[in-house]
């Protein structure tokens, strides 16, 4: 990780958790700091959505900060475990939005995960790929959480593994890896598509 990705990384951890600890002038900063990155998420997310989609970035990260302002007792810990709780959050708006709008078909032109291994989703929506996932998390909870983090959220897998174990869960880099090549062809099989 370059230096000033680790400094990034340090002042956005400082703020996280002085905004935890009830300090209201940390997340003004925290906001400065995260702002583009969260933007870049959800333009992310979104070009994945149907042509036409009426949510914007701008208006996706809006909607993320409504949602997370108010939220009491996240026991804010790291920058990767921010970014994660937001590809959650962002999923969850993106889900809520498609149900509300269920007129047509939503769906996700593929691949979507950047990098050389990524699920190929050409065709289904984003309320079939919800569903798929809820699943799948019944059964596999760890391997879901990997999906999450890499498929909503744009991480990598170091970046995974530093955000499971910050919330307690001890896993490896190999760990990872398997997981996500064994929940990307559970996906896949389970929306229908070839691997």
């Amino acid at each position: 990780m370059a230096s000033s990705e680790t400094s990034d990384s340090g002042e956005i951890t400082q703020r996280l958790i002085r905004w935890r600890d009830g300090d209201e002038s940390a997340l003004e900063d925290l906001t400065r700091l995260v702002y583009a990155e969260l933007r870049r998420l959800a333009a992310w997310m979104l070009k994945n959505e149907r042509p036409g989609h009426t949510l914007q970035p701008t208006a996706l990260v809006h909607e993320l900060y409504l949602r997370l302002v108010p939220a009491p007792g996240i026991d804010w810990r790291c920058r990767s475990q921010f970014f994660s709780i937001a590809a959650n959050v962002m999923r969850r708006i993106l889900v809520d939005h498609a149900r509300k709008r269920s007129a047509g078909k939503r769906t996700i032109e593929g691949p979507v995960v950047p990098g050389e291994e990524t699920i190929s989703l050409a065709g289904p929506d984003i309320l079939e790929v919800d569903s798929a996932l809820s699943r799948f998390a019944k059964h596999h909870p760890r391997q879901a959480q990997v999906v999450e983090l890499r498929f909503f959220g744009g991480l990598t897998n170091e970046e995974i593994v530093e955000t499971m174990r910050t919330s307690g869960e001890q896993v490896s880099l190999r760990t990872v890896e398997r997981d996500w090549r064994f929940s990307r062809a559970w996906l896949q099989d389970a929306i229908g598509n070839p691997r």
